[in-house]
């Protein structure tokens, strides 16, 4: 019988041993051990070998547990060797940290895993990855230094880990991010710094919803990652630095580069505009420099903002230096662009319009403003370009001065020539003569003279204008009280009359007033002719004829008889002599006037007057019935002449051009006509 049970016994422990090393042998779970162990535990008491079993079951769960405590150490060895791999192969920073963070969350078997960064700008550690979370606001935490695990890790330097975070009363606790935890279901958390230089510089989380104790050795693989986290984003850090110092070496060295061109591009242009300084060049070459270097559209103003100079470079079409004027819509903003300029010495922006910019650039010789520099662009100017534009309107001062003291020397020869000429004592005239000569008026043959007259300082003015331009070649003129006085061959004086009249109704409008001489034979002559013209300019005012430039001819008569007489003594004349026959035209639209003045031109001859007016001589001779029933007789011969006089002086004084409307309302009503002659 004994030998019966101790055979049972050993039959049972062969089969428990058995299965013991078939359950290691298959890494089976811990419950398999726990159920062999429950089964010998539930032996009988009396069998013999059942201490034995207990310890043997016992033993294979200890063999177990060291087999789990290598396996977590494999693995955990295997994470950070694939980590440090990841680390040493990979430059994406955020793909690197979510292979950390997911690395993590398996090797713990945890259900969320993330890791923050801190933020200097916002004091806070704000969530870069997360892996796990369920609720969207886990992606998206920002924890402060002193609240949550944070103020602990943050004190310590130390991983932290609890079991029940809402319920954890350790640390300060967040409201806001309790709330996410509730929302994710979190309850056991776990913390570890991300050190560099014992400076946390971010955390490593991995929280279960449920309660749990992490051990020693899981907090050890979970500090490795967190340091290969801290050295990734630390790694990171520096490449984007390194990457940022080389960007901005690389931008230094084409900032250096775009500087030593413009440099250069500035010296050139200097080296240029100097040379063409050094060879004489005109004003218009100068500009036309200038305007290529700047590849824009340059102007140059005189000192009351009429255009002396002008270039344009190849290829611009901006529509700003066709359309200035100098009153013109930006004039306003001209005028403070050039006291600025002039007050701070530099160049400065007067205007933008329709994506172009004018920059103005005053040209100053000495303490004199000698004109206005405008650059035209539609592109912005760098700072060297605005010192080469700038450099280049000194030069144009340059050009400027030189012209203007070159005209005052050649204005002076000529002024004392002319002044020469118009003396009654005229010092040796042969000498005169060939001075003369030079400035391309031949004395030998027949001369003319011209004055203009208006206010001083526009005579002035239009003197300038003339001398920088080339519009009265081989003529001597000058400003001599106030009046233009042009010496010319008679040849050319209908067209320096025609170039006067444009110039000056383009300055002056209607408020000049000029006398043309009759052919001067001989120089002799000229001191007398210049008197007589100077006594016929004061008859021209009061008879009211500005904004012409009369012959000496149709003036001769009426400088004799009207150069004492106002202009109401005149007009009182013309009323009493044919005040009746203007004021029938003016109310029945007749042309009486004009029929009688050619009457008396043509020596009273009715048929060749008809003909000169075009009309039948039967017309000719019923208008001057009527013409005599308002006038009166013309038989006598002083009656005729009184009446031809002031049917040519009608005509002198504009009515003939101007019509008769205003003159009648003024002949009428006894009063004087405007300073224009209407």
């Amino acid at each position: 019988m004994t030998r019966a049970v101790s055979g049972v016994d050993t039959d049972a422990s062969d089969r428990i041993g058995e299965e013991l090393i078939e359950l290691l042998h298959r890494a089976d779970s811990a419950d398999d051990l726990s159920a062999c162990m429950a089964r010998v535990e539930g032996l009988p008491d009396d069998m013999r070998r059942k201490p034995d079993l207990l310890e043997l079951v016992r033993m294979a769960m200890a063999i177990r547990n060291r087999l789990d405590v290598q396996h977590q150490r494999e693995s955990g060895m295997l994470a950070v060797i694939e980590s440090a791999r990841d680390l040493s192969s990979r430059l994406d920073l955020p793909e690197l940290l979510r292979m950390v963070v997911s690395r993590a969350r398996r090797l713990l078997g945890s259900q969320v895993a993330w890791l923050s960064a801190y933020d200097a700008s916002l004091d806070a550690f704000h969530v870069l990855t997360a892996d796990g979370a369920l609720a969207r606001g886990t992606g998206e935490m920002l924890a402060g230094r002193d609240l949550g695990i944070v103020s602990v890790v943050m004190k310590t330097r130390l991983p932290f880990t609890t079991a029940d975070y809402l319920h954890d009363t350790r640390f300060p606790h967040d409201p806001q991010l309790d709330v996410t935890f509730r929302e994710e279901g979190i309850a056991a958390v776990v913390g570890v710094p991300l050190l560099w230089e014992d400076e946390v510089i971010g955390l490593l989380f991995v929280a279960d919803r449920y309660h749990r104790t992490h051990t020693t050795h899981n907090i050890s693989i979970l500090s490795t990652l967190a340091t290969h986290a801290a050295v990734a984003i630390k790694n990171a850090m520096a490449f984007e630095q390194t990457h940022a110092a080389l960007r901005s070496a690389e931008l230094a060295h084409t900032q250096l580069a775009q500087h030593a061109q413009g440099v250069q591009a500035a010296a050139e242009a200097h080296d240029q505009m100097t040379s063409l300084l050094a060879k004489g060049a005109t004003l218009a070459t100068i500009c036309q420099s200038v305007a290529e270097i700047m590849e824009g559209e340059v102007l140059v103003l005189d000192e009351v903002g009429q255009t002396i100079g002008k270039g344009v470079a190849d290829g611009y079409a901006g529509p700003g230096a066709t359309a200035y004027h100098p009153h013109g819509d930006h004039s306003e903003a001209l005028t403070r662009a050039l006291g600025e300029s002039r007050r701070i010495g530099r160049s400065v922006m007067a205007y933008e319009a329709a994506g172009e910019t004018c920059r103005l650039n005053a040209v100053i010789g000495g303490n004199d403003v000698l004109g206005t520099m405008l650059l035209f662009r539609t592109d912005p100017l760098d700072g060297l370009a605005v010192r080469t534009y700038e450099r280049c309107a000194s030069i144009v001062g340059i050009v400027l001065l030189s012209r203007e003291r070159t005209e005052a020397s050649q204005s002076r020869d000529l002024s004392s020539l002319l002044r020469g000429l118009l003396s009654p004592r005229q010092d040796d005239l042969h000498l005169l003569s060939d001075r003369a000569d030079r400035f391309g008026v031949a004395l030998s043959r027949p001369t003319s003279l011209l004055l203009l007259e208006t206010r001083a300082t526009e005579a002035s003015y239009l003197l300038r204008r003339l001398r920088s331009t080339p519009l009265l070649p081989h003529t001597l003129f000058d400003e001599i009280d106030g009046v233009l006085t042009i010496l010319c061959a008679t040849t050319r004086a209908d067209d320096v009359r025609r170039i006067l009249e444009d110039a000056a109704r383009q300055h002056f409008g209607a408020a000049y007033l000029g006398v043309l001489s009759r052919p001067i034979p001989q120089p002799s002559e000229i001191p007398a002719l210049y008197s007589s013209l100077r006594r016929a300019l004061p008859v021209l005012a009061r008879i009211g004829m500005r904004g012409h430039i009369v012959g000496q001819n149709e003036l001769a008569l009426y400088s004799t008889l009207f150069e004492t007489h106002d202009q109401a003594s005149l007009h009182a004349y013309l009323k009493s002599t044919i005040g009746a026959l203007i004021a029938n035209d003016e109310k029945r639209g007749s042309e009486l006037v004009a029929t009688l003045l050619a009457y008396f031109d043509c020596n009273q001859n009715a048929k060749a007057a008809a003909e000169r007016l075009g009309i039948h001589v039967n017309t000719m001779r019923q208008r001057l019935t009527t013409a005599e029933g308002l006038a009166g007789h013309w038989g006598n011969a002083l009656r005729a002449l009184e009446i031809h006089v002031a049917l040519r002086l009608w005509v002198l004084s504009g009515g003939a051009k101007d019509g008769v409307q205003s003159t009648t309302l003024a002949l009428t009503a006894g009063g004087e006509p405007a300073a224009d002659g209407t």
